[in-house]
């Protein structure tokens, strides 16, 4: 039986995925660094491609698995400003049309392209419309700057009255066509890497295993088992307290656990990363800046009610958020972080054997690596995060393997490759 670790969850950071602003009028992911400051106004998920440079498109980490929802008309749905609008070049979708639908198909998305295609055309003409109008306008007002007869000023002046209310009209209703635009674009999700394998967890890609499986000469227990026996957590109590998936870690476990960690940080900290703890409530236009759709659907994010706040899945939403909206001199990289944090996660639609005992549980603590670095070094980081994960495992004793997954996980839409560690036994 597999036993998932989280001993170290890394996170690979890298500006290649830096969204900015190049300007108000278009809209536009870009993956370029500046030649002395970075501004790290955004920081997506995990490794980025080689080549080409795909635009990042958000997409909601929280939506149900599902298959593009049919086009609908838009007239009737009730439009809700997103908490933070992505920069997104909706040229690019439209002139890449096909490669975007297939991405979305191997994602299972429910990204809605041709919706999001059909409110891009429209509000482009409304767009040209409101321009036709103000200069319009413009045209009545420079008129009546001059010596004009009272009957022809009137006239002008009923003009202009009259563009003024048409014009009001049009631009509250490409406010409106904006917002429904952003929040269906946001649903969009980034190009795959190309390494990733199309398909749910069980078609993910082996890239390493190490150390051999162990021999038994006995019946073999699972840590569901082991750990009842033991009295190392007690789930009972725990779900007449706070429900099920929750549990009380007792015994040696606690101090196995704490153990785990400090080891952990003590030996990533050693490769010259600086050590965090985080908040573990984050505003809700952070988690949407790393991906998540906190208010989604089929949700795996707490939501703090009446409020703009949220509990975080991972410690990769505070430290993504540490440099948001910052100057960071590109001499100052790369800057890598090992951060610890407790993780809550509703695990919408998690059921049956594979999630029994600690798998897929509402809590647990992880130790997440992070590192923000050039864009032309990002592949070499991306390796050394693993080579960290590597050692530390082998340094426990485990037999494990990894590999590549993605393209049907909920995770994030920023991700293009994640790596999964599934140990199967230890020997201390």
């Amino acid at each position: 039986m597999a036993l998932q670790c989280r001993l170290s969850g890394a996170t690979f950071q890298s500006l290649k995925l830096a969204t900015i602003p190049i300007s108000s009028s278009s809209s536009r992911f870009i993956f370029r660094t500046l030649p002395k400051t970075l501004n790290l106004a955004l920081f997506s998920r995990h490794s980025a491609p080689k080549a080409p440079p795909f635009s990042v498109l958000i997409r909601n980490l929280s939506a149900p698995a599902v298959a593009a929802a049919p086009a609908a008309e838009t007239s009737d749905i009730k439009v809700v400003k997103p908490q933070w609008n992505a920069a997104i070049d909706f040229k690019w979708i439209r002139d890449n049309k096909e490669a975007v639908a297939v991405n979305i198909k191997n994602r299972n998305s429910n990204a809605n392209l041709e919706l999001v295609l059909q409110l891009y055309d429209k509000m482009l003409n409304l767009q040209k419309e409101v321009e036709r109008l103000r200069g319009e306008r413009n045209n009545v007002a420079n008129k009546m700057k001059g010596k004009l007869e009272p009957s022809e000023r009137q006239k002008l002046i009923e003009e202009g009255k009259n563009l003024k209310e048409a014009l009001t009209t049009l631009e509250e209703d490409l406010v409106k066509l904006r917002d429904e635009l952003q929040i269906e674009a946001q649903c969009i999700p980034n190009l795959t890497h190309p390494d990733v394998p199309i398909g749910w967890e069980d078609s993910s890609k082996l890239r390493n295993m190490v150390g051999s499986p162990r021999k038994f000469d006995f019946p073999v227990k699972d840590h569901l088992q082991i750990g009842k026996e033991l009295d190392l957590f007690d789930f009972d109590a725990a779900a007449e307290v706070s429900g099920s998936k929750f549990y009380y870690l007792k015994n040696e476990a606690v101090m196995l656990e704490m153990a785990l960690v400090n080891w952990t940080l003590t030996e990533v900290m050693k490769r010259g990363f600086t050590p965090l703890t985080t908040p573990e409530i984050v505003r809700s236009s952070v988690v949407e800046k790393c991906g998540f759709q906190p208010r989604g659907e089929n949700t795996q994010v707490y939501s703090i009610e009446d409020s703009d706040q949220c509990l975080i899945g991972t410690a990769e939403i505070p430290v993504g958020g540490i440099h948001m909206d910052s100057i960071v001199a590109e001499s100052a990289l790369p800057l890598k972080y090992v951060a610890f944090s407790h993780c809550f996660r509703t695990e919408a639609g998690a059921a049956g054997t594979a999630t029994r005992g600690l798998y897929r549980v509402h809590q647990f603590s992880k130790v997440e690596m992070f590192i923000l670095c050039r864009q032309e070094e990002s592949d070499m980081y991306h390796e050394e995060l693993i080579k960290i994960e590597e050692d530390l495992f082998s340094s426990l004793g485990l037999h494990f393997k990894y590999g590549l997954s993605l393209t049907f996980t909920n995770f994030s839409g920023f991700v293009l490759l994640f790596l999964t560690v599934f140990a199967f036994s230890a020997e201390f």
